[in-house]
């Protein structure tokens, strides 16, 4: 057994007891870290294949990104672990129904692509001296150039669009215009006022004497 075949092996199984522990971590920040080491494992296997654009993809965008997010998010709603597995059981069988189908769907799709073909000695000394990530770019910004720039308008809208939601104005914050910022003065910010440099302090009230009766 080669390096390689043993380093997928080695991959496939944390990627698998990773994942498995994704859906039985009772908490939902130990689910996210597990997430993020299927997803670690998962680049680590297109390394192997020599598919390392869409590893670092895979790294930079979910891993750098989405769950960074995700646990910000499951962080700060402080989620109620009990009240999630409420009725659990009660659904489990017809959830187990449609993962079987849908793992069937999967195995009869895919399983056309795990069988081994003999590449032609020509083929397989060309393809060596090729970069998969300087052909996808070629691929993505000559034949693909206008799904990829529908692709990022989309991406833009929602991205304002999330900014917009969050712009909610609140009566228990502070808000300032950054209109006004920019347009105030140095002595709109600080006013001298002039006062003596020495200033003599106040004699004590004298005391007033008693009367008698």
């Amino acid at each position: 057994m080669s390096v390689t075949t043993g380093l997928f092996y080695v991959f496939s199984a944390v990627l698998l007891i990773a994942a498995f522990r994704v859906i039985t971590a009772r908490n939902p920040v130990h689910a996210a870290l597990f997430l993020v080491l299927t997803f670690f494992q998962a680049a680590m296997i297109w390394m192997l294949l020599k598919a390392e654009f869409l590893s670092i993809t895979l790294v930079l965008v979910y891993v750098g990104a989405v769950m960074v997010l995700f646990l910000f998010v499951v962080m700060m709603m402080d989620i109620n672990v009990e009240n999630l597995r409420i009725g659990f059981w009660k659904h489990f069988p017809f959830a187990a129904l449609v993962g079987v189908v849908i793992a069937l769907e999967m195995a009869a799709v895919l399983m056309g692509g795990f069988r081994v073909v003999d590449e032609p000695a020509a083929v397989v000394a060309g393809a060596a001296q090729v970069s998969n990530t300087k052909e996808l770019g070629t691929l993505l910004f000559t034949q693909y150039l206008y799904p990829l720039e529908v692709a990022a308008a989309i991406l833009l809208v929602a991205m304002i669009a999330a900014i917009a939601l969050t712009l909610r104005a609140r009566k228990d914050s502070k808000y300032v215009s950054p209109g006004d910022q920019v347009r105030v003065k140095s002595r709109d910010r600080m006013t001298v006022v002039k006062m003596a440099a020495t200033q003599t302090a106040a004699e004590p009230a004298a005391p007033q004497a008693e009367t008698k009766a």
